[in-house]
């Protein structure tokens, strides 16, 4: 007897009011949360769709992040006597941004683009990944902003003092330094970023969170798809986590040299 009938068996028995054992009661669950109609594509699909609203996400707040961040670096650099009032206008704004995306809620920030700027769009999915990016953005530019803040300003000084204007020194001298203190807060970032994209399901978006509802809606048992949910999650960060390190590993080595 192969899985699918043993499942039928004991499923027509727990139907007709029998108790059954711990573990065939166990068994049954399991197979119609992950293997009853191949559910487990769903789950598949979830993932695949979890991994690009990351990256989607990802990339809207790093280059988001990056031009909040080198605006702000540019205006705290001017000289006193020498400042730009249109710079200074932009960098007020900007300041606002991080202020209110920093100080609200995700969750409200979510509903009040589908519900509100986005009402009449129907593909959930993108627009919880713009929101995550938006969001993503104020936290990135604040990483990039203290990675650039960071770097000694005599290299600033000493890469003008070669002749070279403001934005070749950073692109030349100041950005590659500051990479190094960057780049494992990002890591961060990517990996927060990875567990809030379960907060999109909240709009419709159709993510691995979304795809363990509807089989819960299914078969009506909550544990085995939550359960399998925070599993799957569990092993995502912990790759990545994992290849964080490597990462950070690779970056001390580098210093040491």
């Amino acid at each position: 007897m192969n899985l699918a009938q043993q499942f039928e068996t004991l499923s027509e028995l727990a139907r007709s009011g029998q108790v059954l054992p711990f573990w065939q009661d166990f068994f049954v669950k399991f197979y119609q949360a992950f293997l009853y109609n191949d559910r487990w594509l769903q789950y598949i699909e979830g993932v695949g769709t979890t991994l690009l609203v990351t990256a989607m996400a990802l990339a809207i707040g790093v280059i988001l992040g990056a031009v909040v961040a080198l605006v702000r670096v540019t205006h705290d650099q001017q000289h006193p006597r020498h400042r730009n009032p249109v710079l200074g206008i932009v960098n007020v704004l900007l300041k606002i941004y991080v202020t209110v995306i920093r100080g609200t809620p995700m969750m409200v920030q979510l509903l009040i683009m589908s519900m509100v700027i986005f009402a009449s769009s129907r593909n959930f999915t993108m627009v919880g990944a713009l929101t995550l990016g938006i969001n993503s953005g104020a936290y990135v530019s604040e990483i990039i902003r203290g990675g650039l803040m960071a770097v000694d300003p005599g290299q600033m000084e000493a890469g003008r003092s070669l002749g070279l204007n403001y934005i070749t020194t950073m692109v030349l001298i100041v950005i590659p330094q500051a990479i190094r203190s960057i780049l494992p807060a990002l890591g961060n970032e990517f990996i927060i970023l990875l567990k809030d994209t379960s907060l999109i399901t909240v709009i419709g978006g159709k993510e691995l969170l979304y795809a363990a509802q509807g089989v819960m809606n299914r078969t009506y048992e909550a544990m085995f798809p939550l359960v399998g949910t925070a599993a799957i999650y569990l092993v995502l960060v912990m790759i990545f986590s994992w290849l964080l390190s490597k990462l950070e590993r690779r970056l001390a080595q580098s210093d040491r040299r």
